[in-house]
């Protein structure tokens, strides 16, 4: 069973919008998403956004200024928001979560975000 759900990749056109969302199952309870990372074939998984704390966020500096990630009140769930998307984002974006206080992640299923140029 799932335990973080992502939603909202597709397919866009270059300059397009996309929004992601990650929600830690009500399965995991107290699991707390806190960031995207994006991997493509050959390539090593990198981060692309972070959340933490009371809501300090890291950006990769290829995203800077264009995308945004946010979370709800019960910190349950993390919403990444990608504007001016460029083929180079073309990419299966996971959501990472961990339980306060452990080191170990915890991986969703991925959602495959493409933009067309």
């Amino acid at each position: 069973q799932a335990q973080l759900v992502e939603s909202g990749g597709g397919l866009v056109q270059n300059g397009g919008s996309l929004r992601l969302s990650c929600a830690a199952s009500r399965s995991s309870p107290g699991l707390r998403p806190v960031g995207w990372y994006r991997q493509t074939p050959g390539k090593e998984r990198e981060m692309v956004a972070t959340i933490v704390g009371g809501g300090i966020t890291n950006y990769a500096d290829s995203v800077k200024g264009r995308f945004a990630i946010s979370r709800d009140r019960t910190l349950s769930t993390v919403y990444l928001q990608m504007n001016d998307l460029r083929p180079e984002d073309t990419a299966v974006y996971y959501c990472k979560g961990r339980h306060p206080g452990s080191a170990r992640d915890y991986w969703g299923q991925g959602t495959q975000v493409s933009v067309s140029s």
